[in-house]
């Protein structure tokens, strides 16, 4: 069958799930507003053990709004593709006419649309409850823009390895954080090397080199493991 006719299955297969996925995001909504809060209480946290004071909050914030996104996205990972494992639906989605990576590749995006793009739009606001300098915010937003999807990709990974398991939330943790660790450091470090009037456009590349190498990898790699854990 030629490329012309798997174009209309491809995307009407996304359509049908990015569509499921938003209805059950509105059925559970109190559980959507989850990710956000947290990030919120981390930034609060950190605003209240430091004093509140600006000169201390502004030296720190781009590296606690990094840590707080990295954490809230780290909340919602182990629900990537249980709810589906646990109601049948991963099993459809390997007999389903389109490829398994591409279905995994659909349910990344909206993980990170609903958990990683609501905190990067309210990056600006938090940025002012730490005092973030208004220089760094423009490298800020750039760095999460591009290692949050990366943070979503490489959980997928995590989840897929773990969907087989029971209770995993612990192990998803344990077996994310060193894969999230350097995308943290690339990610703050750009702010850093701002703040200090160095280019932060190297650790910005190696952000996108990675998430373009993990756009085309992680998705295969996740099915992979899906059908190990199903079978």
């Amino acid at each position: 069958m030629s490329p012309i006719h798997h174009a209309p299955g491809l995307m009407s297969s996304a359509k049908a799930l990015m569509a499921r996925d938003l209805r059950l995001l509105w059925r559970r909504r109190g559980d959507a507003f989850q990710p956000a809060l947290f990030a919120l209480l981390v930034v609060v946290l950190f605003a209240l053990g430091l004093g509140g004071e600006p000169q201390a909050l502004s030296k720190v914030a781009a590296a606690v709004l990094w840590l707080a996104v990295l954490l809230a996205g780290l909340l919602a990972l182990d629900t990537l593709f249980r709810g589906d494992a646990e109601d049948g639906s991963l099993e459809q989605w390997m007999l389903a006419p389109v490829p398994l990576a591409w279905l995994v590749g659909v349910r990344t995006f909206m993980h990170w649309a609903t958990t990683a793009l609501p905190l990067l739009v309210a990056t600006p606001f938090l940025g002012e409850l730490l005092h973030l300098p208004r220089e760094q915010l423009g490298v800020l937003m750039a760095s999460l823009a591009l290692g949050t999807p990366l943070l979503s990709l490489l959980g997928a990974v995590v989840a897929a390895l773990t969907v087989g398991m029971r209770r995993s939330g612990i192990l998803v943790a344990l077996l994310a954080l060193p894969l999230y660790v350097p995308i943290l450091v690339f990610g703050a470090g750009a702010v850093a090397a701002s703040a200090q009037g160095l280019d932060p456009i190297g650790a910005l590349l190696m952000l996108a080199a990675g998430l373009v190498v993990t756009a085309l990898l992680a998705p295969l790699a996740a099915a992979t493991a899906i059908r190990i854990a199903l079978n």
